[in-house]
This record gives C-alpha cells, structure tokens and sequence, in this order.
C-alpha cells in the first residue's frame, strides 16, 4: 500500500527510503558479519534497537575506505560534531510500543520482523508490521507471547 505520495504508517510494505549516505547492509552484516547488535547497541536493553551513532561508523572508517566520498563525508560530518539524519524504515503509529529488547532477549531473531536484512544493499520493510501480523505472530504456542492489547498499547 505504498504510493509515492503517501506513506501509510504500518503497512509499508516495499517501503525503502533513500538515505543520506548509502550503508549496504548485504555488504556490512552480510559479507563482513557485523553482528546487528554491534550497531544497533541499545537492542537488548532498550524498547528501541538505535540508530547507530556516527562513533561507531567511524570504529571502523578511521582506517577503512578513506577514498570513498562516502566516506570522506561521514569524516566531514564527524568532525564537524554533527550526525547522520538517517531515515526510519520500519514505521509503527504512536500509540504502539514494541519493545526491541523483550523481543532479542526471548531469542527472537532480528530477520524475523526485518527480513533477511544482511542481504539487502538499502533496507527494505519486507513484512507489514500490521496488528494482525504481530497479533497472528504472538499467537503461535511456542511463542507463549501474551496478547492483552496492553502488551502493545500503553
């Protein structure tokens, strides 16, 4: 239900914004296995997973693919004091709160909400992220996952 005019906030399918420096995904988690949680630190104790801050791009980019403008840009921006204004991809209305670390902590694999993020060069919405979607996932036994709508809205 995407239209170049309007999103539609849940149900972005296909949904892939363009980003204010390109960050393949395929290329970070996938060929080089950054583990998701190395970017996104606040996933385990946090409702929210992070945006990762540009201290960690620059972990490795003091010393990695300086010749890239890309690169040379996140340099610019870090010197600067300044961060990346990243574009949010998976978008829920305000009154729901899912909650990142209850999720990792019960063994919940990030691609299970994401897709197979570690082979996407720009981050897609693969899944709707409707109530319906999460409701159907919280249902299944061997989830035990409660369903009281206050587990989400509150």
């Amino acid at each position: 239900l995407i239209s170049t005019n309007k999103i539609i906030i849940g149900y972005n399918q296909g949904y892939e914004p363009e980003q204010p420096i390109p960050y393949s995904h395929e290329l970070h988690a996938g060929t080089y296995k950054l583990d998701c949680r190395y970017c996104h630190v606040a996933v385990e104790t946090s409702r929210h997973a992070s945006v990762p801050s540009l201290n960690i791009c620059m972990n490795c980019h003091t010393t990695v693919a300086l010749d890239k403008p890309n690169i040379q840009k996140l340099h610019e921006l870090y010197n600067k004091g300044e961060s990346i204004p990243w574009k949010k991809v998976h978008l829920l209305p305000d009154h729901v709160k899912f909650n990142h670390a209850s999720h990792i902590l019960k063994g919940k694999q990030c691609q299970e909400c994401h897709g197979p993020v570690e082979t996407m060069p720009v981050v897609t919405q693969v899944k709707s992220l409707s109530m319906g979607w999460c409701v159907d996932c919280h249902r299944k036994p061997e989830n035990n996952a409660p369903t009281q709508c206050s587990t989400c809205h509150y």
